[in-house]
């Protein structure tokens, strides 16, 4: 499954001017240009080749050329916006000004790479395109409405505060604030891991479609991140049928020694769960029970305030 998330993965549209491209961008990109434009140096008889014969390539035009694609597949990411979320082929290509079949080739590759996402004729971005750091990506409408939410709940607990989504089978960062350095792993808007060790996974698996979840329990590999994560099945299983009922998710160390999270769902105008949001905290400040007691109730007026101002959007 991909994320069914029902929150908008849009590109601002104040932030579309490209800035130098990282490393990692850059990897991305030239593996975007060498899936979707095949070959482009010549090759040995009994393969196409080019240049043409008679027609040698110059380094401008080959940087040139180099260039062009390059910019090719921030260009078709930046079709989307708000208010294009959801495009067909012939919608995007009028949107960037690319030719049909090129078109084609770059979202067919950004499909295969797991940046976009394909479903009855309509490409949409898919949470991970976040990886890439791009600057114009900053415009997603969750965490732009959920920033200042974590920001008022932070401050008052003085803890770290996040929102998440569901990517396939791992959880994705989407919105962060850090009150103290309590993890030993850096996390930022994009980080990956797995959903079932952690309380905004767990929320999320628990409100999944069953179908799905069943499917996902069945395949998942359980694998301790620390002496105290869950690795039973049968026992998770258990674990997300409470949290469901429960409404909230608490983790205790099993994602890091030292940490404890508390995790609830955020819902859309339907009714339906699309991220998660947890307040996370050292050993210090409690046993499981007082972060309970002390942090779920802000922490659900939180998420309360988010859906309301969703509603809005």
């Amino acid at each position: 499954m991909h994320a069914a998330t029902g929150w908008d993965l849009v590109v601002s549209p104040d932030l579309r001017t490209t800035p130098d491209p990282t490393a990692r961008e850059l990897e991305v990109l030239r593996a975007i240009e060498a899936t979707a434009t095949g070959p482009t140096t010549t090759t040995t008889r009994g393969s196409w080749a080019w240049p043409p014969r008679g027609r040698a390539r110059t380094g401008r035009t080959a940087a040139a050329r180099s260039s062009a694609r390059s910019e090719r597949g921030p260009t078709v990411i930046r079709a989307f916006d708000e208010r294009h979320q959801q495009l067909r082929l012939s919608e995007v290509a009028r949107r960037t000004g690319l030719p049909r079949a090129a078109t084609r080739r770059f979202l067919l590759t950004l499909v295969e790479l797991g940046y976009v996402e394909q479903s009855d004729g309509l490409f949409r971005l898919r949470p991970r395109v976040l990886e890439l750091g791009f600057a114009y990506l900053s415009g997603l409408t969750l965490p732009e409405v959920a920033q200042p939410h974590m920001d008022r709940l932070s401050q008052a607990l003085h803890e770290s505060c996040s929102v998440s989504v569901l990517d396939g089978d791992d959880l994705v960062y989407v919105g962060r604030v850090h009150a103290r350095m309590i993890m030993k792993a850096a996390i930022s808007v994009g980080s990956r891991y797995p959903a079932y060790p952690t309380s905004m996974g767990r929320v999320l698996l628990a409100n999944a479609r069953p179908a799905w979840l069943a499917d996902y329990l069945g395949r998942v590999t359980l694998r301790p991140l620390t002496p105290v994560t869950e690795t039973d099945v049968d026992r998770l299983r258990r674990v997300l049928l409470a949290v469901r009922a429960d409404g909230y998710a608490v983790v205790d160390q099993e994602l890091e020694l030292g940490l404890r999270s508390v995790a609830v769902p955020v819902h859309d105008r339907t009714g339906t769960v699309v991220a998660a949001m947890n307040i996370s905290a050292p050993l210090e400040r409690g046993t499981v029970e007082e972060i309970t007691v002390d942090l779920l109730p802000p922490l659900l007026g939180a998420a309360a305030a988010l859906e309301a101002d969703l509603l809005l959007r």
